[in-house]
């Protein structure tokens, strides 16, 4: 096949109107017509269904695309190891982790990344979803979990516990509970039991649901929850690690946590010699250390 129309086919698949990907690639949008009629033609089959809102793949043609997709994230792998031979750290790195470890513990710390390197360009990704390294959905991760490929190197940065907090105006008003039949009188503040977590998390929240209480709130992700701790709502099932960065507030029930959750650094093998992937390792290490430094004198 010519690779040529393979790539304004993935536009167009990509965008979905021959106008947008012919935008992309600074073609008319008659060229861009002929040249997928053409590809069409060569295989012998219909890659879109064409309809007034735009352009939707047929069955072939999704299987194409998926052929497409892989490519051009091999290429761009290709490409960050051929960027990455220079002496100097610069370029995209995509950068996948949690909402809450992303948004509370790591975007504040990039400042000193960003010192280091000012020509880099990190696109944080926050999500709860496990993006997949190997198929270059993102360059390097930080998961809750030791992921499971065979073919990703990994790093294990930390130990994390989720532990029970709230802010010293919502125990003022409500009191601050002695034992777990307590929360009979108090609203839980937590991820909820149906959203990605890790399992650690879940177990404590079952536990803390047999009994009876009587007000909850639930959120997605825990930046959620502590925003609604911050704001008084309640008792908030938190990470450690988030709780830190706030020192005011209250630890509620100190006897009480989840299970270890061990915290790991990994991206794809390929990447081994990467810069940028060296560089972001070492920032997220030195600040590994600063943290377990400043935790054990406090």
């Amino acid at each position: 096949m010519d690779w040529d129309k393979l790539r304004i086919f993935h536009a167009v698949a990509d965008a979905g109107s021959l106008t947008h990907a012919g935008e992309t690639l600074h073609l008319s949008q008659s060229a861009v017509s002929r040249q997928i009629r053409a590809l069409e033609e060569s295989l012998n089959v219909s890659l879109f269904h064409r309809h007034a809102r735009g352009l939707i793949l047929t069955e072939q043609g999704e299987l194409l695309f998926d052929a497409t997709s892989a490519m051009a994230k091999r290429l761009d792998a290709a490409a960050a190891r051929i960027r990455d031979s220079e002496d100097e750290v610069f370029g995209e790195l995509r950068v996948t982790t949690t909402i809450g470890l992303g948004t509370m513990w790591l975007a504040p710390r990039l400042t000193t990344l960003y010192k280091k390197y000012p020509a880099l360009k990190i696109d944080l990704m926050l999500e709860e979803r496990v993006l997949d390294l190997p198929m270059r959905e993102a360059d390097v991760a930080i998961r809750m979990k030791e992921p499971s490929q065979a073919d990703l190197i990994r790093k294990r940065l930390m130990t994390i516990r989720m532990q029970l907090y709230a802010s010293p105006e919502y125990l003022e008003q409500h009191g601050t509970p002695q034992t777990m039949a307590d929360f009979s009188r108090h609203r839980l503040i937590c991820q909820h039991p149906g959203t990605p977590q890790v399992g650690a998390g879940a177990l404590l929240i079952a536990e803390l649901m047999s009994n009876d209480i009587p007000s909850t709130l639930t959120v997605n992700n825990y930046f959620g929850v502590m925003q609604g701790v911050l704001n008084h709502l309640g008792i908030g099932v938190l990470p450690d690690y988030l709780a830190d960065e706030f020192p005011h507030l209250v630890r509620v029930l100190p006897d009480v946590s989840s299970n270890d959750v061990p915290v790991f650094l990994a991206y794809p093998e390929e990447l081994r010699h990467s810069k940028r992937i060296a560089a972001f390792r070492e920032f997220v290490t030195e600040e590994i250390v600063a943290y377990r430094k400043r935790i054990k004198t406090t």
